[in-house]
């Protein structure tokens, strides 16, 4: 038997290894068939009670979501309600029933149409994910009409991987049973649904699969190598053999990394380098103490505002924020303000104007500039939290010196007003910018005299210095983090902050690659913020690291002008660090 290979996104770090449980989904065969005149009513009745079974068995999925998962991942459910309530869903679907004079079934079948429609024109990934979600939404909404009954992971019997299409939050109730040993995904990339349970949850996974759920059957042996994004089918005993081999080394790894938690991320020769953990809800604390980080480098402020019907309150944000800060103390807390598009936030604005592209539209701190009062409740919450902890505050998508300082000015307004309330505050809060886009990372010399840090986001920057999309199958490969263009960005940066005596920290993926931590220490980077199940082997790398060698390796890489032996010289002496 030969080893089929299929290659998808890497999502969560990991070797699985079982047998396949398809969560296969019957074909929703929907047929378009007349609804006289007199039997529209009838036909929508039908139609709102398939839309309350379907929200009632969504409300029952998310109570066991936040009793077996917790309110994290209860959240999702929550959007996925939300996304039910949306008049895609409601008004145009009785709208087509009573104007074509056509069955439920089809309406809702046009109106997701409609919506894949409009969200393929989109090319950031976050709204892409989105678009999933709604057409998922809207599959669980035919199937109660249709009378069709999904799989579910309950049936699991023995250690599997998990095969599908597609997972609804609603998929995922059962997955704490200890049997689930990896996902393999068709659709998604890293910020969908099941990408962030996975890592959530330490699971192995690999997404963007396309049609893996086709190519497998039930009970055929599977590998999920979710650091590499490769999954192995019916796996011939010598390799096999290899990935438990290695299973067994990274379990072991893992063992040996948990007593670093309470060691500090210091190299060989005594460089200090602050390790945080990027989060978005005060329930992952206890995972950031766990696992031995040393404070929160990225704190996602979006997740007050998305889904949902209304913009949170001042004290709603305000509760949220301090209540992070208390329990991160004696370590500090950097809140990313609102880092979002307008389109998100489309019904609370007045006069907004779709977006072709919202990737290179109002998003982030444009967006909160354009907006003063969202902006300054934001503010407002998070200055009254400084006082109840080590906050820093800093601002998303800087394009320049002109916008931080107009960002700073409307933060340094709110203070004094807080002040003449006699609103008690921190007295030293540091105000950073953050460095995605091309135009900030160049004019990084001026942004540096007057921020008190700057925090790299390379997941950004790479797309828009490259002009990458990274999850476009057709330039995807050109996605370089070892470019030239941005190793040269990254040291201008760095060398900029550290002229002004500020320091310089990364939030994206190439912070929580361990393979490039050398490399990032070599260029002079101060500190590093990732996700909380990457801090153990972060700091291992840290800790058996040279800082000089690491500044030779830098420099060796920025002096050359070939990839190919940019690829050879970054190998070689990787392996020499270590």
């Amino acid at each position: 038997m030969t080893t089929s290979i299929q290659h998808g996104i890497a999502a969560s770090a990991g070797i699985g290894i079982g047998k396949v449980f398809l969560l296969q989904e019957d074909e929703l065969i929907v047929v378009r068939t007349p609804t006289p005149k007199e039997d529209v009513k009838k036909e929508i009745l039908r139609f709102r009670k398939a839309l309350d079974k379907t929200r009632k068995g969504m409300e029952h999925d998310k109570d066991e979501m936040l009793r077996l998962l917790g309110k994290s991942h209860a959240r999702l459910a929550d959007a996925y309600l939300l996304i039910l309530e949306d008049p895609i869903l409601t008004k145009d679907v009785e709208r087509l029933i009573a104007k074509e004079l056509v069955n439920a079934e089809y309406a809702v079948q046009s109106s997701l149409e409609k919506v894949s429609h409009a969200f393929d024109i989109l090319i950031d990934e976050y709204f892409r994910e989105r678009k999933n979600d709604i057409l998922e939404v809207g599959k669980k909404l035919l199937r109660n009409l249709l009378g069709i009954e999904k799989k579910n992971l309950g049936e699991m019997t023995e250690e599997s991987i998990v095969v599908a299409h597609n997972l609804l939050p609603s998929d995922t109730v059962s997955l704490k049973n200890n049997l689930v040993r990896g996902f393999a995904i068709n659709i998604g990339g890293k910020t969908s649904h099941t990408a962030l349970l996975a890592q959530g949850l330490e699971i192995p996974a690999v997404v963007g699969l396309k049609d893996i759920s086709a190519k497998v059957r039930p009970g055929q042996i599977m590998i999920v190598d979710g650091s590499q994004g490769v999954v192995l089918v019916d796996p011939e005993p010598a390799v096999l053999q290899n990935y438990v081999r290695e299973r067994e080394i990274l379990l072991r790894e893992s063992q040996e990394l948990t007593k670093l938690k309470d060691l500090p991320a210091q190299t060989l020769d005594g460089k200090r380098v602050e390790l945080s953990a990027n989060i978005e809800t005060a329930d992952e604390i206890p995972a950031v103490i766990s696992h031995g980080a040393e404070g929160i480098g990225l704190f996602r402020t979006e997740y007050l505002f998305t889904n949902r019907p209304d913009l949170p309150e001042e004290e709603e944000q305000f509760q949220q924020y301090s209540r992070v800060a208390k329990q991160m103390l004696p370590y500090p807390t950097l809140f990313r303000t609102l880092d979002i598009g307008g389109d998100k936030l489309a019904p609370f604005i007045e006069d907004y104007t779709q977006e072709r592209n919202p990737f290179l539209g109002l998003r982030a701190l444009r967006f909160c500039l354009k907006n003063p009062e969202i902006f300054r409740t934001q503010l407002r919450a998070l200055l009254r939290a400084s006082a109840h902890g080590k906050t820093r505050i800093m601002f998303p998508m800087v394009s320049g010196i002109e916008d931080f300082r107009e960002g700073k000015r409307i933060l340094e307004s709110v203070r004094a007003e807080l002040v003449s309330e006699g609103v008690p505050i921190g007295d030293k809060i540091d105000i950073g910018a953050m460095i995605e886009v091309p135009s900030a990372a160049l004019t990084a010399d001026l942004i540096a005299q007057e921020a008190d840090f700057l925090s790299i986001g390379t997941n950004d920057l790479i797309q828009y210095t490259l002009a990458v999309d990274r999850v476009n199958e057709n330039v995807a490969s050109l996605y370089e983090p070892m470019h030239l263009a941005i190793l040269r960005l990254l040291r201008a940066v760095v060398d900029s902050a550290h002229a002004c005596g500020k320091w310089v920290g990364m939030c994206g993926e190439m912070a929580a690659d361990s393979n490039f931590t050398q490399l990032l220490l070599g260029l002079g980077i101060d500190e590093l913020s990732v996700v909380p199940s990457s801090i153990p082997r972060i700091k291992k790398t840290i800790r058996s690291t040279d800082l000089a060698a690491a500044k030779r390796f830098a420099q060796e890489i920025l002096s050359t002008t070939d990839f190919r032996a940019v690829r050879e010289i970054f190998n070689r002496a990787k392996l020499k660090i270590i």
